[in-house]
This record gives structure tokens, C-alpha cells and sequence, in this order.
């Protein structure tokens, strides 16, 4: 199975830390993020991803390299310019549609600075399942951009910001507010359906495609232990995760 990580950003929100290294290469527990990363894939049947890189890009190239790629096959997408998370995504197409005969072959994507134990076989299952075009890991928990899925647990609409008006995709009686996990499960057939070119995010994409009436659907997660790792504040915290035993997704 392939996977996409999504390693390309500038992280800012981690500075001092990132003033000299890619946000892939902080490390948590003595290992690097990307490290992790591949590691939570790996152990769920990925041996094929595709890695995004932008800011020190050859650090992450060199890196892999030294490595040996970690017994599995990873290419590089290089972006001159950042294209956020649609973008990059759509970049990255050629790796997902290479070599099948099948245009609807699921893969996952997954945030380098996100720790989980989201288990990713039953998010797999859950997607397959429902026929969904994509299924995103979300959580009760709170976020100032909240997605809004129905009862049916289809995207309906979402929240840009704490004081932003509701963005709405599909009419819906009941709706549950809930944060996105940086995780998803993507069917290749999306890439037919993606005609935004150049920087974009996969968000509003995907409120597009479920106004058209594609599945975009909610993998609960609430049970699980997820963590964004966006400031140095939650890098301490999450070493004092591994520390105490409260993580071992890996």
C-alpha cells in the first residue's frame, strides 16, 4: 500500500526549533518526526510513499538517504513553491496512478507533526466499506476550525475560524463539530475530480466534492491517543508522553 507524508511546510509555529532544520527532522522520543511517521505507516502495510519537501529540502533528502529510505521505497516531491495540502497533493498524483490497473486504489496521507495511535487498519476498512472518496480522522475535541459532518457522518461544512460564518456543502438536521486529525484515506480516483491548479487546500476541495455528491466521510477517533506537534510547547509534552508510556503507537 502507498502513502503520502505531508512534510513540505515552513514551521513557523515551531521556531526557534525550525530555525535550522525542517519541522520532518525535530525529533521526539530520540527519533525524528518523519522517523515516526514512517514507522506508524510501515506497521499498518505501507512499504511505498511519497514525501513532499520544500524548506531544507536536501536535509530530509540527505537524511533518507543515510537512513537507506528505511527498508522502504520513498520518493521525493520537490516543491519550489509551497503548494499546501490540495496542491501538494495533486503534485504528487503521478506516484498513486503509476503501475495499476485500478484507478481507485486507497492510500493514505498523514502530517509529519501529528503523533497518533489512530488505528489505521480499521480507518482503511471503514473507507473501503462505504465506497467514501476520502475518509478524514477526526476527533471531539476543540479546534477554531471545526468540520461539520451529518448524521449520515458525510462533510457538510465547515468552520474557518472561531468567528468565521459556517461554509456549508450539504444541507444537514443534525451536525457534529469536529476537529480534523491530519490523517486521511484518499481513493485515487479524487485525482479526476481536482481541477484546482497551482496552491490550494485540500479543505475546500473537499466541501466541493461533497456538494457534488461525493462521500467525504468521518473516521471517529476519539478513542486514540493524537497529537499535534506544532509548537516547541507540545514537543515537550509529547516527550513526556513517550517518557510516561502514555504513547506507544510505535
Amino acid at each position: 500500500m502507498k502513502a503520502m507524508i505531508l512534510a513540505a511546510g515552513l514551521g513557523t509555529r515551531l521556531r526557534p526549533i525550525t530555525d535550522d532544520r525542517p519541522k520532518a527532522l525535530v525529533t521526539v522520543g530520540g527519533r525524528t518526526l518523519l522517523e515516526l511517521a514512517l514507522s506508524r505507516l510501515r506497521r499498518f502495510g505501507v512499504n511505498e510513499v511519497i514525501v513532499n519537501v520544500h524548506y531544507f529540502a536536501d536535509r530530509i533528502i540527505d537524511y533518507l538517504a543515510a537512513n537507506r529510505n528505511f527498508g522502504m521505497r520513498i520518493e521525493i516531491s520537490r516543491e519550489e513553491i509551497l503548494l499546501d495540502t490540495g496542491g501538494g497533493l495533486k503534485h504528487a498524483a503521478w506516484f498513486f496512478l503509476e503501475d495499476t490497473g485500478s484507478k481507485n486504489e486507497p492510500f493514505f496521507v498523514h502530517n509529519v507533526d501529528v503523533l497518533s495511535t489512530i488505528d489505521l487498519t480499521r480507518m482503511l476498512r471503514f473507507h473501503t466499506e462505504h465506497n467514501a472518496l476520502a475518509t478524514l480522522a477526526v476527533q471531539l475535541r476543540d479546534t477554531s476550525r471545526p468540520l461539520l459532518f451529518n448524521e449520515h457522518d458525510r462533510l457538510c461544512g465547515r468552520r474557518a475560524g472561531r468567528d468565521a460564518e459556517i461554509e456549508w456543502a450539504l444541507p444537514a438536521q443534525q451536525v457534529s463539530s469536529l476537529a480534523f486529525s491530519g490523517i486521511h484515506v484518499i481513493s485515487s480516483r479524487i485525482f479526476v475530480n481536482l481541477p484546482e491548479e497551482g496552491s490550494f487546500s485540500i479543505i475546500p476541495a473537499y466541501l466541493r466534492l461533497a456538494c457534488e455528491g461525493e462521500a467525504i466521510l468521518a473516521f471517529r477517533a476519539d478513542d486514540y491517543y493524537w497529537r499535534d506537534l506544532g509548537r516547541p510547547s507540545d514537543i515537550a509534552e509529547a516527550e513526556r508522553d513517550f517518557d510516561s508510556g502514555a504513547f506507544r503507537g510505535i
